[in-house]
């Protein structure tokens, strides 16, 4: 899913408009996040060192968050993990090998997730590393068929490979948790808007990733204020809590979903342009092999993520009659893919 944002104040620039994002293509690698860090509270959702031990249960899961000196890992850091399945993904996706052991180019990382590439942001990134390495999980939750009991950190290892004359890195290894390698092992993600990393606020980006988790490709779904407070893992009293959500209503400007408060102390996420998600008339669903066909066509994308991009594509063009839609998606597609 990549439905696009209303632009607005208190997004972030899109910077991947400068000609340097192409050095590293992120079509190649959908953004992509796990299915189990977006279902439950793990990262930190201050912009301050948060040293605090965090402890989740719902229904028949446990999760409890220890920091280390540096404070628990951070929302923004979680763009680094989100890069990493990415990339595993792209790769799988390809046919080729995999490993936990990654290996990046740090500026890459930077400009694929939307943030500056100046000397602060080369610091700003190894503290990130430094969050994610240190902070530890115990948890009870399944990945795949494996269930973790003992604490692990959100990355085993990381290094810096390779430094320019500056001393700012340039190549990095990182090594993810046995945890997370089975969860993209198993395929247990979901694909991201490429705007959530121009989402400023980080409770947006965790009630992005909730919505996500849930409403998916639903038209709506329906949540109480209190089990989204929960599932955010926010430490804001519930009154204020539920300001930041009204004025998240009012902004409207979360990728995919539409807010709204509904009686009841309930918040309904409905799927933006839902048309596109839907069989309109003149536009049948596509046929199975279709999809098989577009994947040979543009290997390594996702190509239902194709499919919300060519409906999107359709339906701004005054949705004109098809003869042909499987033809005319497969056509899109080899288009789409040429350009990169």
């Amino acid at each position: 899913m990549t439905g696009s944002i209303i632009t607005g104040a208190g997004l972030l620039p899109d910077r991947r408009k400068q000609g340097d994002f192409f050095l590293c293509d992120i079509f190649d690698a959908i953004p992509k996040d796990d299915l189990a860090t977006m279902e439950h509270p793990v990262f930190s959702l201050s912009t301050r060192p948060d040293r605090r031990i965090l402890s989740y249960t719902h229904n028949d899961v446990a999760i409890e968050v220890t920091p280390s000196v540096k404070g628990l890992a951070t929302i923004h850091d979680k763009d680094i993990l989100i890069y990493c399945i990415s990339q595993l993904m792209g790769a799988l996706n390809e046919g080729r090998g995999v490993s936990r052991r990654i290996y990046l180019r740090a500026h890459d990382l930077l400009v694929a997730t939307n943030r500056e590439t100046s000397g602060d942001a080369y610091r700003r990134l190894k503290e990130a590393f430094e969050r994610l390495a240190g902070t530890r999980i115990t948890t009870n939750i399944t990945t795949g068929d494996q269930e973790v009991t003992t604490g692990f950190g959100l990355i085993e290892s990381w290094e810096i490979v390779r430094k320019s004359r500056g001393g700012r890195m340039v190549s990095v290894a990182v090594t993810l948790s046995d945890w997370l390698y089975q969860a993209v092992m198993n395929k247990s993600v979901l694909t991201l808007s490429r705007d959530y990393f121009r989402l400023r606020k980080p409770l947006e980006r965790r009630i992005y990733e909730i919505a996500r988790k849930h409403c998916g490709r639903q038209e709506n779904w329906r949540v109480s204020v209190d089990l989204l407070l929960k599932k955010s893992g926010s430490a804001s009293p519930r009154r204020v809590f539920r300001k930041m959500l009204r004025d998240m209503i009012e902004a409207d400007h979360l990728p995919d979903y539409h807010m709204q408060e509904e009686p009841g102390d309930k918040i309904r996420f409905t799927l933006r342009d839902a048309v596109i998600e839907t069989p309109a008339r003149d536009l049948h669903p596509l046929a199975a092999e279709t999809f098989e066909r577009a994947r040979a066509l543009a290997p390594g994308f996702d190509v239902y993520a194709l499919e919300a991009e060519w409906r999107a594509f359709w339906a701004n063009s005054g949705r004109p009659r098809l003869r042909a839609p499987d033809a005319a998606f497969l056509g899109w597609v080899k288009a789409r893919q040429q350009r990169g």
